[in-house]
């Protein structure tokens, strides 16, 4: 059963830095692309990272870029280092695993395979 736990989320002043995790399971996610979304309350889901299976590659929203860092580790842990946090930032935060192995720019929720529950950030003002 393939399965990606998300964690790190919590309470931050702007300014502030925060790491998100997702461990991922059952299935060869060595080879799958990894991702980072995020949903604020009323809004629609919106990509924020994107990493190739190899680590290599690596794609950001224009809203995050410079901000924040996606980062894979060997035992299929994808890594989101979230620093220069603002309020607009909070949001639950969800990481999805693409099984094309071929690199692409994917920004759409519906490109993804598998999806974790979410963990909550919030930057406080």
């Amino acid at each position: 059963q393939v399965q990606l736990v998300e964690s790190g989320g919590g309470l931050v002043q702007t300014g502030g830095s925060l790491r998100l995790s997702c461990a991922a399971s059952g299935g060869t996610f060595s080879s799958y692309a990894l991702g980072w979304f995020r949903q604020a309350p009323g809004k629609e889901r919106e990509f924020v990272a994107r990493i190739s299976w190899s680590g290599g590659n690596t794609y950001y929203a224009d809203s995050v870029k410079g901000r924040f860092t996606i980062s894979r580790d060997t035992k299929n842990t994808v890594y989101l280092q979230m620093n220069s946090l603002k309020p607009e930032d909070t949001a639950v935060y969800f990481c999805a695993a693409d099984r094309t192995t071929v690199w692409r720019t994917s920004t759409r929720a519906e490109e993804y395979d598998y999806w974790g529950q979410g963990t909550q950030v919030t930057v406080s003002s």
